[in-house]
């Protein structure tokens, strides 16, 4: 599996204020957001329910694994998506960054992907009590 979610009730607003605030708890920030549903509807003429991508990123921990393999950007920052579903939920699903970085094989990327799986994790745990 190369992700894990929550699902909440809420608007879509109310749940990606929370998804944000829970995040900045565990260091992250949100550098990218993009909008799924006007993205496809302004590009393709296609009906989304609201779907939102967002860039989370902890800065220390980038650093870190920026250090131990410099072409690990290209799968930065963790990337959470904050959709509706079709039973009015949202979900909030968590890129698993232990899947992904089993593509890397720089030494101390394990245990980076650990550290920042188990903060991701304590997100989903915020947002689900």
């Amino acid at each position: 599996m190369y992700h894990f979610s929550a699902r909440l009730q809420g608007n879509i607003e109310e749940v990606e204020k929370k998804v944000t605030e829970a995040l900045k708890e565990e260091g992250f920030g949100i550098l990218t957001e993009i909008d799924v549903q006007a993205t496809m509807k302004k590009k393709l003429g296609a009906d989304y329910r609201p779907y939102r991508i967002l860039g989370a990123c902890n800065p220390p921990l980038a650093n870190q694994a920026l250090q131990a393999e410099p072409e690990i950007g290209v799968l930065l920052p963790c990337n959470v998506v904050v959709r509706e579903d079709e039973d009015g939920s949202i979900l909030v699903t968590f890129m698993d960054p232990e899947a992904v970085l089993t593509l890397v094989e720089g030494e101390g990327v394990k245990a980076l992907a650990e550290d920042v799986k188990g903060r991701l994790m304590r997100v989903k745990a915020a947002l689900e009590s």
